[in-house]
């Protein structure tokens, strides 16, 4: 074979080529490896035996407190740090779903989730927002559904919240089918088109209810609890009657976006999430099978992605990265 160009013309035989399409695959082969170690597009950690079927799928979408990680205007030394590690230091804003189908709060970095996990947002069902923060609550984005920006299904997405998210999100979207907006009450069970949801009070801003959701979906039940700083008496209470009725929890995800910080009051410290799993397992509302999970760091708490599993790990605690996977 012969390959020309405009200054030299190289005689080429067949064992030649082998070689060189044998070169090209080794290459495109650590070229993908490259990638890979740069950005982890999702990994799949698993809570069951091997052997075992699992019925619930826990997608963590961001791991990150509102400034993300690395801060859009910060040169702290974790956000120098992040830069350069990338891959798991690299964090957007908290959200997760769970089976695909039930999403935990729409944060800013949504159409990124989408993008970079080949999410398909129409099989979302029910979406379920903790407060009104625009970490946790980026209304404008949910007009995208709405006519005239996209040709989406006829079924609507159900949106379970509290009094401030419902009425942040009328005044952007108005009123339209493809929306169901639900109010929900404290501790009351709520039957959703995916799980039975229960609202707990979190402690995290005098000026609006803000929720944790013990979620029961099939055989498994989830704690989702951000954001907030040490639970509320009431929700103690609750949760600690549920442990005595029997209840297990499956998971507990927990937030940690003080690090090794001082308590702040209205979000969490490593010290106060591992006081949080001993309690729980105290009260019998889980046991040596939950899994724990922590989520929603900050840069501030000058922590990377391996100095939290020095500090966690050891207490059986995992961390969350964002793409992070979980089979239960």
């Amino acid at each position: 074979m012969l390959i020309c160009d405009r200054y030299h013309s190289i005689s080429l035989s067949y064992s030649d080529l082998m070689s060189l399409f044998l070169v090209f695959i080794a290459a495109f082969s650590l070229l993908l490896t490259a990638e890979f170690v740069m950005l982890p597009h999702i990994h799949i950690e698993t809570g069951c035996k091997k052997g075992e079927s699992f019925n619930m799928l826990l997608h963590l979408l961001g791991t990150a407190a509102y400034e993300g990680i690395p801060s859009l205007f910060c040169r702290c030394t974790l956000c120098q740090q992040a830069r350069k590690l990338k891959g798991k230091d690299i964090r957007t804003r908290t959200s997760v779903v769970i089976d695909q189908e039930l999403k935990i709060d729409f944060p800013p970095d949504t159409l990124l989730h989408m993008l970079r996990d080949d999410l398909d947002l129409e099989d979302i069902q029910d979406l379920l927002i903790t407060h009104s923060h625009s970490d946790h609550l980026y209304a404008e984005d949910l007009e995208a559904r709405l006519p005239g920006y996209a040709q989406s299904g006829d079924e609507p997405i159900h949106i379970y919240a509290h009094d401030m998210p419902l009425t942040r999100i009328r005044e952007r979207i108005g009123h339209t089918s493809k929306y169901v907006l639900h109010r929900v009450q404290l501790f009351v069970p709520t039957k959703t088109r995916t799980a039975t949801i229960v609202a707990l009070p979190a402690y995290h801003m005098d000026v609006e209810t803000c929720l944790l959701f013990w979620i029961e979906k099939g055989d498994y039940t989830i704690l989702h609890a951000h954001d907030s700083g040490w639970f509320p008496d009431e929700t103690w209470s609750w949760l600690e009657q549920r442990g005595q009725q029997g209840h297990k929890l499956s998971a507990a995800i927990l937030e940690c976006t003080m690090g090794n910080d001082p308590d702040s009051g209205t979000h969490m410290n490593a010290a106060e999430v591992m006081k949080t799993k001993e309690r729980l397992i105290a009260c019998g509302a889980a046991d040596q099978h939950t899994v724990f999970i922590v989520t929603h760091f900050s840069h501030n708490a000058h922590l990377t992605h391996q100095e939290l599993i020095d500090l966690f790990e050891p207490q059986g605690i995992q961390v969350a990265y964002d793409g992070m996977k979980i089979q239960l």
